[in-house]
């Protein structure tokens, strides 16, 4: 083989090995992050219709769960809630057996929800305080028990002291 022909195979080996490259990095790469990123793209579509349409299955049931929610929050005047939240703490004592000792309002005030926080004090027996403590949970109004302290009177255990922290979500006439 020829010194010329020689130089002349490895300059087109040359040029197909950098042709090769620069189409790597300048086409085939860039198309197949392309379509990858397309892909993941649409996966991400499919999986937001999925949930789209769950939302829209369960749309009657969200609204009337939100309808729910937003007729069993504490007014916003400040006196009413306030009534509203003894009325509901009356309601469970009386339903449990349960004496109470105090109630302690206080209004915490965020960014988008205003909260009345009441701490109440309270005696009975195990019965009523277990009663009591399930009431509350269960009350249609937006309670949110935030904790429980529980210690004896006695030393039988038969009377029982209970401190409670709720909360109680209020809702502006907008919202």
């Amino acid at each position: 083989m020829q010194i010329k022909n020689r130089q002349q195979i490895l300059l087109f080996a040359a040029l197909g090995a950098l042709a090769f490259f620069v189409g790597d990095h300048l086409i085939f790469t860039p198309l197949a992050q392309g379509w990858t990123a397309r892909s993941k793209h649409i996966t991400e579509l499919k999986r937001d219709i999925q949930n789209g349409e769950l939302l829209l299955k369960r749309e009657t049931y969200t609204r009337n769960r939100w309808t729910d929610m937003r007729t069993n929050t504490l007014s916003p005047n400040a006196s009413v809630a306030q009534s509203q939240m003894f009325k509901a703490f009356d309601h469970w004592a009386q339903d449990s057996r349960m004496k109470i000792g105090s109630i302690k309002p206080q209004w915490k005030h965020n960014d988008d929800v205003t909260t009345l926080e009441c701490r109440a004090s309270a005696t009975g027996d195990i019965q009523s305080l277990s009663k009591f403590i399930y009431d509350a949970e269960r009350d249609p109004l937006a309670v949110k028990v935030e904790s429980v302290e529980i210690t004896s009177r006695d030393n039988n255990g038969q009377l029982l002291s209970l401190v409670l922290q709720v909360s109680c979500l209020v809702l502006n006439q907008t919202q």
